[in-house]
């Protein structure tokens, strides 16, 4: 009865959760818009591109360390277990093949970037804030 109780509660109080968490997001908006006025204009689409590129490369950056560290965890619980050690070993493998390859795109953009003297990456990244109006 306690199972099927905890079945229940659990998921119904995670979706509660969730249905209002915008209500907080949107009382903190001071002029009661939706999407306040400071953030709605998207001009440069080069700055567009830019953020888009920088936040792959930090996803992909932060997604191969966790994989990485994933198959370390993994190794050390195997427990001598020769599939799990092997799963192990090629889940290490791949993450450090893909954080090679992370850190050569992010190196052939700072290449591109000093022989032609543009920013791709290097122009900085602007947040969108939310700023009380005077």
């Amino acid at each position: 009865m306690l199972k099927k109780a905890r079945k229940l509660i659990i998921p119904a109080a995670l979706y509660t959760a969730a249905l209002l968490s915008p209500t907080g997001i949107l009382a903190l908006v001071p002029s009661g818009e939706l999407v306040p006025k400071d953030i709605r204009p998207i001009n440069n689409i080069v700055s567009v591109i830019r953020t888009i590129i920088q936040f792959i490369l930090v996803v992909a950056f932060v997604l191969a360390f966790v994989m990485l560290l994933i198959g370390g965890i993994r190794w050390i619980t195997a427990g001598g277990d020769e599939k799990a050690v092997g799963s192990a070993r090629n889940m290490i493998t791949a993450a450090l093949i893909g954080l090679v390859i992370v850190l050569v795109a992010y190196a052939l953009i700072k290449l591109v970037e000093t022989f032609f003297g543009i920013n791709i990456i290097s122009g900085g990244v602007n947040i969108p804030q939310i700023t009380d109006a005077p």
